[in-house]
């Protein structure tokens, strides 16, 4: 690989993003750390580090995008970055798409594909965030009990599952809904068709760019993740202030969506969101891409790291 075609930036120039990288993402984890450390779990925030069960460090720890190498001289102290990916040549460490296995590089094609597949889809932005309330319909299980109580009664719930039309396209939503729930569901999502079915006003299929992301590490560079995560949080903020949970101890009020004004009210945020996640989602898959071209030209080039 030659790594004259890289971005490089100077001891000056990586420290100085990775100080601001790490101060933003702290503010995210140490809280979390915190609370951890305490047995306080927090049915917002935290529900980002138990359902993507990612380390702090991935957020903290910040990393070039593809394409971008820093200065370094091998005497001087141990690297920032390790590992079977990255390369040092010529006083430049940069990671080197090479470095891909086989199984690797198909992964990263299905998430391409998904990624793609879901931004050219038709927007469904008459959910409502119903996939919540069909968790918990019946009342056989309620997922969140630990740290929330409902907001309405068992039959409330229940009478608006009932009475409202659940369409959900997402397969990790889908499969947390209650037995009696699932049937009621126009859509049944699984793990094969997630390809043909998500779609680009899903809250969920929107959180997940932060699992993409984290998953296309170091590649797709740490401002971008941390970017997705943020995104996330906001999604979640919704995601939960729009179900039968009562958020107020928490300091959220609940959008209604039993009622005309709550759904208009969760539409508009719904909207805003989707809009914002639509250019992280179209980098994503653009960083992937040029990933993808990448390692096709390197692996003439196998590999070898420096330490």
């Amino acid at each position: 690989m030659d790594f004259r075609t890289h971005t490089v930036l100077s001891k000056e120039e990586w420290r100085a993003r990775a100080a601001v990288h790490s101060a933003r993402a702290r503010a995210h984890t140490e809280p979390a750390r915190h609370r951890a450390d305490r047995a306080q779990p927090h049915p917002i925030a935290d529900f980002l580090f138990t359902y993507y069960p990612f380390p702090f460090s991935l957020l903290e720890h910040w990393h070039p995008e593809l394409g971008t190498g820093i200065e370094w001289k091998r005497d001087t102290a141990p690297p920032p970055f390790r590992g079977r990916v990255y390369r040092l040549e010529a006083g430049v460490l940069a990671a080197d798409p090479g470095a891909l296995s086989a199984k690797e590089i198909q992964r990263l094609v299905w998430m391409k594909e998904l990624l793609d597949g879901t931004a050219e889809r038709a927007p469904n932005f008459a959910c409502h965030g119903l996939h919540e309330w069909a968790m918990v319909y019946g009342g056989h299980e309620i997922r969140h009990e630990r740290t929330l109580a409902l907001r309405l009664t068992q039959e409330e719930i229940d009478a608006v599952v009932e009475s409202r039309t659940i369409r959900c396209s997402h397969h990790d939503a889908f499969r947390f809904f209650a037995p009696r729930a699932r049937c009621l569901n126009q859509l049944q999502p699984d793990i094969d068709s997630r390809h043909l079915m998500e779609q680009p006003a899903c809250l969920h299929a929107n959180m997940d760019l932060y699992k993409w992301a984290a998953k296309a590490m170091p590649w797709v560079g740490s401002e971008l993740l941390l970017e997705c995560f943020e995104l996330a949080v906001e999604l979640r903020d919704l995601d939960m202030r729009a179900s039968p949970y009562d958020l107020q101890p928490w300091g959220r009020e609940p959008v209604r969506i039993e009622t005309a004004e709550g759904r208009k009210q969760y539409e508009a945020e719904q909207r805003r969101l989707a809009e914002r996640a639509m250019p992280l989602r179209k980098r994503l898959a653009g960083q992937v891409a040029a990933l993808l071209d990448a390692a096709a030209f390197s692996r003439q080039t196998p590999c070898q790291p420096s330490f």
